[in-house]
């Protein structure tokens, strides 16, 4: 039985903050393989950066892993030191940032900055970093890339420091991409060649993604398999196809319903009631959709169970049977 290029299992984190513990992810599970694209969705505040951020050893000072791991390629991500992560960031996984603006020094010219990844995590001679830097830039179709690799980010539109950001993030080769809203900002036509590039990088190099959206149409063009988060839960995982064309949670189906996806109209879309709960509550139910979610019944205060409906489909529902349907 082959092994995931990275496995999460049962992994919690939280913030110490003075206003109280928020409890942002709780017994996260999470598997990719190599080459394999995998969209992970839901609301704003789910928990999806969240867990980015723990597995790449990025978390903000207040974070703690409270349980759990986070295994990649044989490589235990928690606890591992800053020094061996440092070393892994940019080789081996790399990360697209929502702002690219943001992420990009702004007082170096773009194509320094990847020839200091270059520096940093490869053996490429000190002679040869700029000609493998501008081919980094023609890779990811940046038009005259000689004269763009003395831009600066304030210079170039947000499509084009995306392509930059891509670019960096691909400069070493890594085994998995992580992509972070890569579109957000840009209009619908920068938005298609920035998502037909990243699957045409993957495909081409055979690299693992783990695309990070709260646009379910977005990810469904996308992604080999779908894991649907909410409120620091993972509540269902699916490949593509088996998810849209049989969604199991509660909250999965009004993702889909939320939509706009095969919708002659926006009339025919429904709104999510209701907000994420908040996370600082010390009394977060088992199910934290529970208080959203019309088939809700006492037993939802019952710790919850993680159903599998098929060897590729899960949910964690008190309501669903092994055949995919709600429980009487």
């Amino acid at each position: 039985m082959k092994s995931a290029l990275l496995d999460v299992s049962d992994l919690s984190l939280e913030f110490r903050t003075r206003s109280g513990t928020v409890h942002a992810l709780q017994d996260v599970a999470l598997t990719l393989d190599k080459g394999e694209t995998v969209g992970l969705v839901g609301e704003s505040g789910s928990g999806k950066s969240v867990l980015s951020f723990a597995l790449l050893g990025l978390s903000d000072k207040a974070a703690r892993v409270t349980s759990g791991r986070a295994v990649f390629d044989g490589f235990s991500l928690i606890g591992a030191r800053e020094s061996d992560l440092a070393d892994l960031r940019g080789r081996e996984i790399s990360m697209i940032f929502q702002n690219p603006k943001v992420a990009l020094n702004p007082i170096r010219q773009v194509g320094l900055q990847i020839q200091d990844v270059l520096a940093r995590h490869t053996t490429t001679l000190r002679a040869d970093l700029r000609a493998r830097a501008i081919q980094c830039l023609a890779d990811v179709k940046i038009p005259d890339p000689e004269r763009r690799f003395h831009a600066y980010p304030f210079e170039l539109s947000g499509g084009m420091c995306q392509r930059v950001m891509i670019a960096l993030a691909l400069a070493c080769g890594p085994k998995l991409l992580i992509a972070d809203e890569p579109t957000t900002g840009l209009d619908v036509t920068t938005q298609a060649a920035i998502m037909e590039l990243i699957g045409e990088q993957a495909r081409t190099r055979g690299m693992a993604t783990l695309l990070i959206t709260h646009d379910l149409a977005l990810a469904a063009q996308s992604c080999d398999r779908i894991v649907v988060m909410h409120a620091g839960h993972m509540v269902e995982s699916a490949p593509t196809a088996q998810l849209f064309e049989a969604p199991s949670h509660p909250y999965t189906r009004q993702l889909i319903a939320a939509t706009p996806v095969g919708r002659a109209s926006l009339a025919q879309l429904a709104s999510i009631p209701g907000n994420l709960p908040d996370l600082r509550r010390t009394d977060l139910p088992a199910c934290r959709f529970s208080e959203r979610c019309t088939q809700r019944t006492p037993g939802c205060d019952a710790p919850l169970p993680a159903v599998a409906l098929s060897d590729t489909h899960w949910v964690r529902c008190h309501h669903i049977d092994r055949a995919g349907r709600m429980a009487a």
